[in-house]
């Protein structure tokens, strides 16, 4: 985010905390793809991930009072609202619940080629590997791998410039490269 939109969005939070309607409009309209797009990379599911946006603007409104600007950009806090909500909505009994009522039909047939051609990141120990790298890399491969947002989200997103974000990135696939060649090579 530039300096001048940093700046807007300071502004802007003395409004939202008022209680001002139209900048919660606004909030909506520059926010609601990121969030939305955020929700669905984790929930997988069109339908949960619109009823999540809701909820996390509705969250979003009825916590203004807690955002601090020394803390972060509001950007950055939002999206957090938005990852928590989709973290914890997989995480619950309802979501367990759907997963164990899918259909056969939707186990085998169009996603059966993409669950023989993407390894399950679980079976292969690739989380517990990432867990081993260095914060700011894990972080970043952590965004990009499991929770499928671009470089150029990550940077947006976090206020992170996009080249750090790149070498964050290549960091870390050194260190897991490096790690399968030590380990895996015959």
């Amino acid at each position: 985010m530039s300096s001048e939109a940093t700046e807007r969005e300071l502004d802007f939070v003395p409004m939202l905390k008022s209680g001002d309607e139209q900048a919660f409009a606004l909030l909506y309209d520059n926010y609601s793809a990121l969030l939305f797009g955020t929700i669905l990379r984790i929930v997988g599911e069109q339908k949960d991930a619109e009823n999540l946006l809701q909820d996390c603007f509705v969250k979003i409104w009825q916590n203004i009072e807690r955002y601090d600007p020394e803390k972060g950009r509001l950007a950055t806090w939002i999206i957090n609202i938005a990852r928590n909500l989709a973290i914890d909505f997989k995480r619950s009994k309802y979501y367990a619940q759907t997963q164990k009522n899918q259909s056969f039909n939707n186990l085998v047939g169009q996603d059966m080629p993409h669950a023989i051609t993407q390894p399950n990141t679980e079976l292969i120990g690739l989380r517990q590997l990432v867990e081993k790298l260095p914060t700011s890399c894990r972080e970043v491969i952590e965004w990009m791998y499991f929770e499928g947002m671009t470089q150029q989200e990550i940077s947006d997103a976090f206020g992170i410039p996009l080249g750090t974000v790149k070498s964050r990135n290549r960091l870390a696939i050194k260190h897991l490269r490096a790690y399968f060649e030590m380990n895996f090579s015959s």
